[in-house]
């Protein structure tokens, strides 16, 4: 099934967002970020649904919190830690409460990045113990899990950047960016893997990994994946091309049984040709 983020367009309502999409023919829909709280968006929500006979899944940052913070589940800072614990209780049950089977957000950080900073440019500061922040977010997941009856986790890869790999002097202040990383948080806690291709990339080329195996060795361990392309240095959030190498690889591997959500930040025929280029490779 191949679904399409609320974040692919530009509103400040989501029930705009998923109108334009819903318009536009896509029944499946990611909530994601990039959207405004406001009251009764539930009520709004589950009116579309109704209409448009829709699929719902949430996604980190959705629904957006009245007071705008960075989602850090890892953090050592107790306030964000505990805002960041809220926030994703709450997702749980408004994902039950639209009948969404998965939830996914991102594997923690050993800073707590500030608003508007998140997916470029880092300020420097202190790293919080790694132990001790992989510990708590460890902790913080089991809980979170034993609460999701009716809704699977899943958590995704970060994306490290070269730009960010100079700003800490090659110290990476992210939690899970390549396949190693997967492999030690998955030794600590059980949990599903939420792929995003993009992210992986962009890690892959600032750790001097090769990405073609890191991507084999994910995607074999993901029934859910994050897609878009980029030039390897920033998360760009491109079109997807079908002479692309993310296509061919993709069209490589065993697809079968696996989720894609389209996460195209481009004009809507952009959006419905990746979704086209997509559907064809994975079919």
């Amino acid at each position: 099934m191949i679904y399409v983020s609320s974040s692919c367009v530009k509103n400040n309502k989501i029930k705009d967002s998923v109108q334009e999409l819903a318009g536009n023919g896509f029944k499946n829909i990611e909530l994601s970020g990039g959207t405004e709280y406001y009251e009764n968006f539930e009520t709004d929500l589950l009116e579309l649904k109704d209409k448009y006979n829709l699929n719902y899944r949430c996604h980190n940052y959705f629904p957006p919190p009245k007071k705008p913070f960075v989602i850090n589940l890892a953090s050592l800072n107790d306030e964000v830690f505990q805002m960041t614990f809220n926030h994703l209780k709450k997702v749980i049950s408004l994902s039950e409460r639209l009948g969404a089977n998965k939830f996914a957000f991102h594997a923690g950080f050993f800073v707590d990045i500030r608003l508007g900073e998140i997916g470029k440019k880092l300020s420097r500061d202190d790293l919080f113990d790694k132990e001790k922040s992989i510990e708590r977010f460890c902790s913080a997941y089991m809980m979170l899990k034993s609460q999701a009856k009716n809704v699977s986790l899943f958590i995704e890869n970060n994306v490290y950047s070269k730009t960010n790999a100079e700003v800490y002097k090659g110290e990476n202040p992210l939690m899970m960016t390549n396949f190693s990383d997967y492999r030690s948080l998955k030794e600590k806690i059980d949990f599903n893997l939420l792929l995003d291709v993009a992210h992986l990339k962009v890690s892959t080329k600032t750790l001097g990994l090769n990405w073609e195996s890191e991507f084999e060795n994910m995607i074999n361990e993901s029934n859910y994946i994050h897609i878009s392309d980029n030039d390897g240095f920033h998360d760009l959030n491109s079109q997807l091309a079908k002479s692309s190498s993310l296509l061919s690889m993709l069209r490589q591997s065993d697809t079968k049984n696996k989720d894609f959500t389209l996460e195209i930040y481009d004009e809507m025929n952009a959006i419905k040709k990746s979704y086209e280029v997509l559907f064809e490779a994975v079919s």
